[in-house]
């Protein structure tokens, strides 16, 4: 959780909305029901401009405001690669999980470490279970991709353009600048796919290489005493991790920008021949 926020917190609705708060203002308005009497407003309005003027700005209570929403925000991660890792064909749940049985393993076998050497551990426990969630938006990713490549026909794609442009010279002035766009718009696809294609081998080749370091990791906790041996691997591992998931917002990017990537589809390809993020 971090220390201090970016911004976008709003103390002041916080400390409005917290619950304890809620229940101080719901008193007060049942005394004022039950004694018939104004007096409990006013002195619970009187409380509650106190209490929004100091609680806001208390730097513990601005603590506790950010761990609700590091909480929150760790529920819907939680969430969303849930619905990746369901989203994922049998094989891909069983990849991910020999790679989970690989962490697990190097957890165990790190427990052994003495007390002094525990504030390592933690830091590789948060790497492990970070890199295990950038493996599971991978292979989402590579999912998609092979779906995408999968649905479409490159060959159709090239023989379109070629085929309009072999008419082109032919055709009246406002057929041709029609067709010169279409021909634009097939080129773009063309070029997407190819990336698209070269992407999913990029992510590939890097899940690989985190089930690769992983193992050799566990392989070294067997008889490894000093987890700062491990702490190149784990890093350069992430940093790796985190160029390739970056490449993979770019291309997905490509489509959401895109509006037109699928005109000049196959007829037959189901509807849905795009990567969603």
């Amino acid at each position: 959780m971090p220390d201090r926020d970016d911004g976008q917190i709003d103390y002041l609705k916080a400390a409005f909305h917290w619950q304890y708060n809620k229940i101080m203002l719901a008193g007060a308005l049942a005394f004022a029901g039950v004694s018939l009497s104004a007096l409990p407003l006013l002195l619970g309005a009187g409380i509650e401009l106190i209490y929004l003027a100091t609680v806001p700005n208390n730097s513990r209570f601005q603590r506790l405001v950010r761990s609700w929403r590091y909480e929150d925000e760790k529920r819907q991660r939680e969430r969303s690669l849930s619905v990746m890792f369901y989203e994922l064909p049998p094989e891909m749940r069983a990849r991910f999980a020999g790679l989970d049985n690989t962490c697990r393993a190097i957890r165990e076998n790190y427990k052994r470490l003495t007390s002094t050497s525990q504030m390592f551990v933690d830091q590789m426990e948060s790497k492990l279970e970070g890199l295990s969630q950038s493996y599971v938006r991978l292979l989402n990713a590579a999912f998609h991709h092979r779906e995408y490549l999968r649905n479409i026909n490159r060959d159709n794609i090239n023989k379109e353009s070629t085929q309009l442009q072999k008419d082109l010279e032919h055709e009246p002035p406002k057929v041709q600048e029609i067709n010169r766009k279409r021909i634009e718009i097939l080129a773009k696809r063309l070029d997407k796919y190819d990336k698209i294609k070269e992407n999913c081998q990029v992510i590939d080749a890097q899940c690989a290489a985190v089930e690769d370091v992983l193992n050799l990791i566990r392989d070294q906790s067997v008889t490894m005493h000093d987890p700062e041996q491990i702490a190149a691997h784990l890093d350069g591992l992430v940093k790796d991790v985190e160029q390739t998931e970056e490449t993979v917002r770019e291309v997905e990017s490509i489509f959401e920008l895109s509006p037109l990537a699928d005109v000049g589809a196959d007829p037959a390809a189901p509807s849905r021949n795009r990567i969603s993020n």
